[in-house]
């Protein structure tokens, strides 16, 4: 699976909402919430990342990763707007420093 089908199957629940889906549980409970998974799952990266093996950080990017993805459908952004400004910050700052942002 790549980002793509993952925001692709985020975006279906969106539109076909599934009993017992953790995706429509999110989407249902609003942005609040899922902007609250998503500040959970950044920490959980940054304790990963400073304390927990290579396999657990994984995994908490994986988590971020999704949590990032629903939020984006909720605000009806998509992968292709994020890559856009990635791709102007990278040529306006050039590719040494394309993902610092002051």
């Amino acid at each position: 699976m790549n980002l793509n089908n993952l925001y692709e199957t985020i975006i279906n629940r969106k539109t076909n909402p599934q009993p017992g889906s953790y995706t429509n549980s999110l989407l249902d409970f609003g942005l609040p919430r899922m902007a609250q998974k998503v500040g959970e799952e950044g920490i959980e990266v940054v304790v990963a990342a400073l304390a927990q093996d290579n396999a657990r950080l994984v995994e908490e990017i994986a988590d971020l990763t999704y949590h990032v993805l629903v939020l984006m459908a909720a605000r009806e952004l998509t992968p292709a707007e994020v890559l856009a400004e990635l791709e102007k910050r990278h040529q306006s700052i050039g590719p040494k420093n394309s993902l610092k942002h002051s």
